[in-house]
């Protein structure tokens, strides 16, 4: 009896222990439509079961409205506890700035070098020998998304590549129906120039011009196609009038367009919307014409912050995330690929099953956001904004444009 009684006490010693160690950790991100809040939940009730407590900062309006408030608060002292950026250099100065946790330690007691399905997304977690961040998925933007009763009611196949979507355009135009639903946020408009750039250019051009800088094949023909191409994609946005990305998508959702380019995250929203993937949507990978999944994602920095607690909950959260049951988990629901290759998905919806087979072939190229600076980004989202405003605007000033920033580009 009285080795039971010390158990008790040791346990309700420990107990004890655990619920004072246990804390609030406030996470900022940007994830606020019904697909992602859906998803952003999932790790949220992972990370309460440790006994913490996800206290939710999300900030509406997208990457570009709350990066920017994410770093001041960062700066100015006022830290969160986890916040989201995309994969790339966009945490870049506030790592170098000691600003951001070393997450190495749990990474390496964990392995996840050993199971990470793209190692370039570590990478970018990775300054001087030392992780980071914990990568959380793989997004790709490679894709266009079709409403099959769009061209149903159009009285034209679903068409199977980019090509048979401009050939489409009039009569869905005839059928009431917007060809191509677009957003008017500027990343959303450099996003579909770059999908245009891999998949009717190809990984090798999509290099040569991020990734080498090289002016010259920004100026030369190749690249003249793409903006051509371009050109018809802002033809066929033409009367797509609304602002956020999802909303472009419900579009599609609820048949008023043929067609949007956007990243795998739009799965989140026909999976909330009780699309069923094969039947009611389509899914063309590298736009039909060449499939190819870019390696762009999530992931989460933990500023420094001077309080024990707090920091041990930062250490588990970047364990749940990683943790395989949770990277299941959540990316059914975002509609990404998980971050670590040992998962299991057999509730892997159709498009997905496509992003994982061109991924497990290999058929990857970096993502334009961890090639080139944070700056250079935005002067390419703010040529792009001008041009898909403006139909004046020819391609060949659009492309003269482009070939100026990648010869200054860093």
């Amino acid at each position: 009896m009285k080795s039971f009684k010390a158990f008790l006490t040791a346990s309700t010693f420990l107990g004890a222990i655990t619920a004072a160690q246990a804390t609030d950790l406030e996470v900022t991100h940007w994830w606020t439509s019904g697909g992602e809040s859906a998803a952003v939940a999932e790790f949220a009730k992972a990370f309460d079961a440790t006994g913490n407590k996800w206290v939710d900062g999300a900030i509406a309006g997208g990457g570009s409205t709350a990066r920017p408030i994410m770093i001041s608060r960062i700066t100015g002292g006022d830290p969160m506890g986890a916040t989201q950026f995309n994969h790339g250099r966009q945490a870049e100065e506030l790592v170098e700035a000691g600003l951001m946790r070393d997450l190495t330690d749990v990474a390496e007691s964990e392995g996840w070098a050993d199971v990470i399905a793209a190692p370039s997304l570590l990478e970018s977690c990775t300054l001087d020998g030392k992780i980071y961040c914990v990568p959380v998925n793989i997004h790709s933007w490679q894709w266009l998304w079709l409403s099959n009763k769009a061209f149903e009611d159009a009285g034209i196949p679903v068409p199977t590549n980019w090509d048979e979507f401009v050939a489409a355009a009039p009569k869905l135009r005839e059928a009431g129906k917007v060809p191509l639903a677009m957003g008017g946020q500027p990343w959303q408009r450099s996003g579909a120039f770059n999908v245009l750039m891999n998949a009717l250019g190809g990984k090798d051009l999509t290099l040569k011009v991020y990734q080498d800088k090289d002016a010259e094949a920004a100026a030369g023909p190749e690249v003249a196609k793409i903006f051509a191409a371009a050109a018809d994609a802002r033809e066929m946005a033409q009367g797509s009038n609304v602002q956020d990305w999802n909303q472009a998508t419900n579009m599609v959702i609820t048949d008023q367009a043929g067609g949007q380019i956007m990243g795998d995250w739009a799965q989140g929203e026909f999976q909330v919307a009780g699309e069923v993937a094969g039947e009611d949507y389509t899914c063309l990978p590298g736009l039909g014409v060449n499939e190819i999944i870019s390696t762009d994602g999530d992931a989460f920095y933990f500023p420094v912050i001077d309080d024990e607690a707090q920091s041990k909950a930062q250490e588990e959260l970047a364990s749940v995330m990683f943790d395989a049951k949770t990277q299941v988990a959540f990316n059914l629901k975002k509609g990404s690929l998980p971050i670590r290759a040992d998962v299991d998905l057999d509730a892997a919806n159709d498009c997905m099953k496509k992003g994982l087979t061109i991924l497990a072939e290999g058929g990857v190229v970096t993502s334009v956001n961890q090639l080139v600076s944070p700056d250079t980004n935005t002067q390419i989202e703010g040529l792009m904004t001008e041009f898909f405003s403006d139909t004046n605007i020819t391609p060949e000033d659009a492309q003269a444009r482009f070939a100026e920033i990648i010869a200054n580009a860093d």
